[in-house]
């Protein structure tokens, strides 16, 4: 491979941001400055996609909320992860709510939408993944911009 080659390479995702829950999850996989993927996923689905993330990418990392059913998850994930993947807790106190404006940030409001102020608009999806991206966020100290593929 040439140097102009490696130059050229994108940095693959080394972090998996983790909302964990009892019925959902959110989930967010991400390089330090880029969200890759996102999505919400039944909790019975969760350690699945994150285990076939880690051999897709070979992730570093897993942000995780300290909240609801931490203590749970992180005994999965550390049996169930190779031993070199990193599981940090962040507080995901208020999370939810930042997740709320965080959502309006990465998908603007469209068509009357726009005309609601940003304070009474609610989602219109769950936001489980979006909670994940804050969680990351928080880790890294700054605001990660979705991945563009054009």
């Amino acid at each position: 491979m040439s140097q102009s080659q490696l130059l050229r390479q994108e940095p693959t995702p080394t972090y998996v941001g983790f909302d964990p829950g009892r019925d959902k999850c959110g989930l967010a996989l991400a390089t330090p400055t880029e969200i890759w993927a996102h999505e919400v996923v039944a909790s019975d689905r969760a350690l699945a996609l994150v285990q076939h993330w880690q051999r897709t990418y070979g992730i570093r990392q897993v942000i995780m909320g300290n909240q609801t059913t931490s203590q749970h998850w992180l005994q999965t994930l550390q049996a169930h992860l190779p031993a070199d993947v990193g599981i940090h807790q962040v507080d995901e106190r208020n999370s939810t709510l930042v997740a709320r404006d965080r959502y309006w940030q990465l998908f603007p409001p469209r068509g009357v939408q726009k005309f609601i102020p940003q304070g009474l608009r609610l989602p219109p999806r769950p936001i489980d993944d979006i909670v994940a991206i804050v969680l990351l966020e928080r880790h890294c100290g700054h605001q990660l911009c979705l991945k563009s593929y054009n």
